[in-house]
């Protein structure tokens, strides 16, 4: 679960990590109502979506008066913010940050995040921080420095040091450093983190450290023991249908194509959708019902992926280890006849009970294309989303 900046820096302070001041507004006139309380001559609005690359497209704007930050905040408000990382849709923007300006002498990437390789915790930081950082990974990787973090150790402040030296910065912001370092990482285990990201950090121009930029993800798996961190969600950030998915326990992500995938197993999941792109097509999401799939779940299943008006044909792939493939067939049948399929339906079953569940299908009396096996069933759902015979 990802939180916003404004929220993200509320905890930062709650850790001493230094950020400049800052409110939130929902308006352009609480925009400005912000600025005046802050004080100062310089403010920079931005608005407040769950993706980075925000300044490149508009997202964010230095403003030097009351009137410029209306004019900013009006702008960003209720409209759909688009960056690289949104997708053609973009999010949208209910609240902008009103933060005081920073005189800025330099900025410094920094992040704290899973080395699944190493199966350790990395302290990551660049000295080509800011908007770029992207193309500095992708163009000048030696630039990007890394600690990976022994889990029964912890964070030493040796490394942070060390890290800091990397990093070019001098006299007494090593030791800033190397206290933001730890609390950044006392942080990051104490709120069961996936991420957290600091872009930029920056050293003012009177030579202190401030974080500009806070980015944090939650590990959804734990929020349960985070009930402060799981009431700053905020839905409006989040794909529709994997939000109505996430209510049926479905594990749901949408993708761009039109061919509708309904498998239990994530491994299963995957491999459908690459057999998919093999043949030819396009896969219009990623769907686990899960090992323990009822007929009740494979209808939610079935009404949220139909849902998609890009879908022009579904493939059901269920393998039947635990779970009963003449109930799928069951939960497919009341879901055809419920939500009214107008599109071609491939199911590929295999495993307990597949030759009752098959029976079944074939006395169902709906147009229901079977397949003898994957391969099978990716060939005939292509040629069916494609208008072809199958």
């Amino acid at each position: 679960m990802n939180l916003h900046e404004y929220q993200a820096k509320e905890v930062f302070r709650s850790y001493g990590i230094p950020v400049p001041a800052g409110k939130v507004a929902a308006s352009a006139d609480e925009a400005v109502e912000a600025a005046r309380a802050l004080g100062g001559a310089v403010w920079v609005v931005k608005s407040q979506v769950h993706a980075g690359g925000r300044g490149k497209a508009g997202g964010v704007k230095l403003t030097r008066d009351f009137e410029a930050v209306r004019t900013a905040a009006a702008q960003m408000l209720g409209k759909r913010l688009v960056t690289p990382q949104t997708g053609a849709e973009g999010l949208p923007v209910g609240r902008v940050y009103v933060e005081s300006g920073s005189e800025i002498a330099r900025e410094i990437y920094l992040s704290l995040t899973l080395n699944r390789e190493r199966g350790r915790i990395a302290l990551i930081g660049s000295s080509a921080g800011g908007m770029d950082i992207e193309e500095v990974a992708h163009k000048t990787p030696e630039k990007i420095l890394a600690v990976n973090i022994h889990p029964a150790a912890g964070l030493q402040p040796y490394q942070a040091r060390e890290l800091a030296f990397g990093l070019g910065l001098q006299g007494t912001q090593i030791g800033e450093f190397q206290g933001l370092a730890l609390a950044l990482y006392r942080l990051y285990i104490d709120k069961d983190l996936s991420l957290v990201e600091i872009n930029p950090l920056i050293v003012t121009k009177g030579g202190t450290l401030l974080a500009l930029d806070a980015k944090m993800n939650v590990d959804p798996n734990a929020l349960f023991r985070h009930a402060d961190l799981a009431q700053l969600r905020d839905p409006t950030q989040e794909d529709p249908m994997e939000r109505r998915a996430a209510e049926h326990d479905l594990n749901y992500v949408s993708l761009d194509g039109n061919i509708a995938c309904m498998v239990n197993g994530a491994g299963l999941a995957m491999a459908t959708m690459d057999l998919i792109k093999l043949h030819g097509g396009q896969p219009a999401n990623f769907l686990d019902v899960g090992g323990g799939a009822t007929a009740e779940r494979v209808t939610a299943a079935f009404e949220l992926i139909l849902s998609n008006s890009k879908v022009r044909a579904v493939l059901v792939n269920i393998f039947g280890g635990i779970v009963r493939c003449d109930l799928i067939a069951e939960g497919i049948i009341n879901a055809v006849q419920k939500v009214g399929v107008r599109v071609p339906v491939v199911v590929r079953l295999e495993g307990t009970n597949a030759d009752k569940a098959r029976e079944l299908l074939a006395h169902s009396k709906l147009t229901i294309t079977a397949a003898a096996d994957l391969t099978d069933a990716a060939r005939k759902v292509v040629a069916l989303a494609k208008g072809r015979k199958a």
